[in-house]
């Protein structure tokens, strides 16, 4: 099978996966379904960078794509953290810090 068409194919698959996490990212029901979907385009955005590093022979989107991963994860913590809090409902009088 032609690489060029395998290329093709691929970018045609992270299209598709993008349009369908949009699609959950904007219908939801529920906030973390949303996270899950912000999470999920997150990765398929670093997929597509890695393909442009492939793409174009410039390793400098890998660099792009592992800084951006990584940003996204601690988005990604940091966004289910404030739900956690939020759904259990916590509040800074039930945890005194003693000094």
């Amino acid at each position: 099978m032609n690489p060029l068409i395998i290329l093709y194919l691929a970018f045609a698959l992270l299209g598709g996966a993008l349009l369908l996490g949009m699609w959950r990212l904007l219908r939801g029901p529920t906030v973390p379904d949303r996270v899950v979907a912000a999470d999920t385009l997150a990765v398929i955005t670093t997929a597509g960078l890695v393909w442009l590093a492939s793409e174009f022979d410039n390793p400098i989107y890998l660099d792009i794509a592992l800084v951006y991963g990584a940003l996204a994860f601690v988005a990604v913590v940091a966004i289910a953290r404030t739900i956690e809090g939020n759904i259990l409902g916590s509040k800074e009088s039930e945890n005194p810090i003693d000094i």
